[in-house]
């Protein structure tokens, strides 16, 4: 991966992370993710299925893939926490 798309995915990350600080026992919605990382829901959908194919976080899309939740997972968080505290 060339460092353009890790700094976009790190983005992706830093603002879950943050959503899930402020909120922890709210779930994150697609839609206030991508308002948080400024990008269209494709775009956004397609750069968490890497994160999520990476084991850093779960997505839980409904079946047109247009809203749903999204969440770190124990080592999405760890890394999250490691790098952006």
């Amino acid at each position: 991966m060339d460092d353009e798309v890790m700094t976009v995915l790190a983005g992706v990350l830093e603002a879950l992370w943050r959503i899930e600080t402020e909120w922890p026992d709210k779930p994150c919605s697609l839609a206030k993710l991508s308002k948080q990382v400024q990008r269209p829901m494709s775009v956004l959908r397609r750069q968490l299925t890497m994160l999520e194919e990476a084991g850093l976080l779960s997505a839980a899309l409904d079946e047109g893939g247009i809203t749903g939740t999204v969440a770190l997972s124990a080592a999405g968080r760890q890394l999250a926490a490691d790098i952006f505290r």
